[in-house]
């Protein structure tokens, strides 16, 4: 099965992984070179490069370098687009489960 590979995917792919998460988490605070963003993980560096290329085809952080350091910037819009498509499912989930509740609560004799 192929992935699928719109922005809206590779969003919440990149989201999917908490080493992910938690240098976005990181980023928040303000940009951070590559060795800093690698330094509370257990992992090789090439094993972060692989992360934050993903982040990066996902578009939630940009890489600038200067002399021979690489920083890293946390870019919103992606997560705002994510979170929009979210709030815009919330309200027809929430309908459903309240529907299936309300099943429920029949088949027990609950409610008439």
């Amino acid at each position: 099965m192929k992935a699928a590979d719109d922005e809206l995917s590779r969003v919440f792919h990149a989201l999917a992984d908490p080493t992910r998460r938690a240098i976005l988490s990181r980023l928040n605070a303000g940009p951070a070179t590559v060795g800093a963003l690698a330094a509370p993980f257990a992992m090789s560096r090439p094993a972060i490069s692989q992360h934050l290329n993903v982040l990066e085809r996902a578009g939630l952080i940009e890489r600038t370098a200067t002399a021979q350091w690489r920083t890293c910037s946390l870019r919103t819009e992606p997560l705002d687009e994510a979170s929009a498509w979210v709030e815009r499912h919330r309200g027809e989930w929430n309908e459903r489960f309240d529907l299936l509740d309300e099943q429920l609560r029949r088949m027990k004799g609950e409610i008439p």
